[in-house]
């Protein structure tokens, strides 16, 4: 169909990129998705090409990354993920592609100045020196090599800066999966102090958010967060008040992880004014739709 937009949506079937398919395809994209490595190993460049040749897109939503919490951070697959994300930009920019958007992360700031991340203003995790780890040394790595490789192609192209999100299918090892199974199962739930102020998103919004970002005619680094300051203890807390079980919740009952900032917040200023997006979920708002 001429003029039909058609977009390539990796990491499909992750925590994050599942969210994105329904809100393509209610803003009118014809959505062609990788799910599993089953489906297309991305790590495979000739893989990649067959790809690229068979969905021919003219957009890609690229999600797929290594994200095993307690994994990742320091992974050697960092580096085979940012080779991968530059082929793959490569092939989508030799087969006509008119549009990139990719997935970045809050990691890419530096964490030792923490406050409020600015896209253009606030320093970057490798401003002084070699980035705190192989994550996110590889997303700035890719947010660069993305940048250049779409401007000598004049073809648009932005990066979402994600920050912390929750909902449905995250892994369980993380924050909030893991207070919630530890109160519903009657055990304690053991907590740091709690003092840590951050932005929290629901999944679906970020899947929304990143949709709308493709809509768009944005370019460059874009911070993808609420934009409303909610301390650790602030989150666990109503999380336990929702399941009933405040008495099991246990601040301070581990330390703070080293080199954690005070505050690490977004400003959402672009998200919300250029690309014209804003959240519909919180905390709160799922309380009431619960009452």
């Amino acid at each position: 169909m001429p003029g039909q937009r058609r977009v390539l949506v990796t990491g499909a079937g992750g925590f994050l990129g599942r969210w994105s398919l329904p809100a393509l395809q209610a803003r009118g994209f014809d959505v062609h998705a990788v799910h599993t490595r089953a489906q297309c190993d991305l790590l495979d460049p000739a893989a990649v090409d067959a790809l690229l040749a068979q969905v021919r897109p003219t957009h890609l939503l690229h999600f797929a990354w290594i994200a095993t919490p307690g994994v990742y951070w320091q992974s050697p697959d960092n580096e085979r993920w940012l080779a991968a994300g530059i082929h793959l930009t490569k092939c989508f920019l030799d087969a006509g592609g008119q549009r990139i958007v990719m997935a970045g992360s809050c990691a890419e700031y530096d964490w030792a100045q923490g406050g409020v991340c600015r896209e253009a203003a606030s320093p970057l995790a490798d401003a002084t020196g070699p980035a705190a780890s192989a994550y996110a040394a590889a997303k700035l790595a890719m947010s660069r090599r993305l940048a250049a490789l779409a401007a000598a192609a004049d073809v648009p192209a932005a990066w979402g800066r994600i920050f912390f999100q929750y909902g449905p299918g995250e892994h369980p090892a993380r924050l909030v999966p893991g207070v919630i199974r530890a109160l519903l199962a009657g055990r304690e739930a053991e907590c740091t102090a709690g003092t840590q102020v951050r932005s929290f998103l629901h999944a679906t919004d970020l899947g929304e958010a990143f949709a709308a970002l493709l809509d768009s005619d944005v370019v460059g680094p874009v911070n993808m967060g609420s934009g409303e300051p909610l301390s650790i203890a602030a989150l666990v807390g109503e999380i336990a008040a929702q399941i009933g079980r405040p008495d099991l919740l246990r601040l301070g009952a581990r330390p703070m992880p080293p080199g954690e900032p005070a505050v690490l917040v977004p400003d959402v200023t672009r998200l919300q004014q250029e690309v014209g997006w804003r959240p519909r979920y919180t905390l709160q708002s799922e309380r009431r739709g619960k009452a």
